[in-house]
């Protein structure tokens, strides 16, 4: 949001006493002064916002509003908060992948310098590819390199039964995420960027498109979107137009794969019984997240079994039982 809309927000909650929005405002600002390393300006701001009820009343100000259960309540109902706890360099990415999304974090870190010029980092993204590869992870890539927290949206909590309910929901939560820097996820975006033109849809979905565009446009540039959608044609495409980086994460490659499992014997401490080249190619074409999944099981098998039984006879029984279950699943895709 432009300063000068900020302002603007700022004055029209004055004059109409509208506290709640007031105070929005004013943390937007505040924001948007600690993006530009004006830190004392925004510690100014901050205190005077966060002025007890006690201390108002003392001059004759009545409080704003309690600013710690607003955001009590919008990260209980809308998102999910979290600390991001391992950055994009313990990712296995595709090369222009990786490229794109620091060149992103890059762009967010000096987004003074581009302000200098006329400019605003990029911070809209769309992650598209089949389950299991890392989309999620790679939102929490960008709030580790980038000290922020981590809001994932509550689809449980957005989505109402009523009419223009979905809609006035999606609006407050674009409020709340505006007043500070964050990454905002949407996890299988396709549920609210679906293609208007769905005949099989109401004319719900396309308000809630069409508020979804609105707001995306308004949000600051500190405020750092991140989607990811399984079925990138669902979406609408005035929503694809909205995303300046757009990436494809595909299911790893062979090498992926047997830095994947290197990665994990390492960090469990133990070998499991074959070479991790060897491992990855029985394992075959997969996920990561199944592949973590496998390699997790062989752990816990090894645990139990105490010494009792080689790692490779561990690995090959866990093998026989990943061959069943592939080959299971591929029966099921036929049917």
């Amino acid at each position: 949001m432009a300063r000068s809309d900020l302002l603007l927000s700022l004055v029209k909650a004055g004059t109409t006493g509208n506290r709640p929005a007031f105070a929005r405002a004013v943390e937007a600002l505040i924001a948007d002064e600690r993006a530009k390393r004006h830190v004392v300006l925004a510690e100014r701001l901050d205190t005077e916002l966060r002025r007890t009820p006690d201390a108002d009343a003392r001059n004759g100000v009545p409080a704003l509003f309690n600013r710690g259960q607003v955001e009590h309540v919008a990260a209980t109902t809308l998102v999910h908060e979290a600390t991001a706890a391992r950055g994009l360099d313990q990712l296995l990415l595709p090369e222009a992948a990786a490229a794109a999304l620091r060149e992103l974090v890059e762009e967010q870190q000096r987004a003074d310098v581009l302000r200098s010029h006329n400019l605003e980092p990029r911070h809209r993204v769309l992650l598209s590819g089949p389950p299991g590869n890392g989309k999620t992870s790679i939102a929490e890539g960008l709030a580790y390199e980038l000290m922020v927290p981590l809001l994932t949206v509550r689809y449980d909590a957005l989505i109402g039964s009523y009419l223009g309910e979905t809609a006035t929901r999606l609006r407050k939560l674009f409020e709340r995420a505006s007043t500070r820097a964050c990454v905002l996820f949407f996890d299988e975006f396709d549920t609210l960027g679906k293609e208007r033109g769905d005949a099989q849809d109401s004319g719900e979905i396309k308000r809630i498109v069409s508020s979804l565009l609105l707001q995306m446009d308004d949000l600051p540039s500190y405020v750092v979107v991140v989607t990811a959608t399984n079925h990138a044609e669902l979406l609408d495409r005035a929503v694809w137009r909205r995303f300046q980086l757009r990436l494809q994460i595909p299911p790893p490659g062979r090498g992926q794969l047997t830095q994947f499992v290197e990665a994990w014997q390492d960090r469990l401490g133990r070998p499991f019984g074959y070479a991790a080249r060897t491992l990855a190619d029985k394992l075959g074409p997969t996920s990561f997240a199944e592949a973590e999944e496998f390699l997790l099981d062989l752990a816990r098998r090894q645990v139990l079994a105490g010494g009792g039984a080689p790692a490779r006879s561990i690995a090959d029984a866990r093998l026989r039982q990943w061959k069943s279950r592939v080959t299971q699943a591929n029966a099921g895709d036929a049917r």
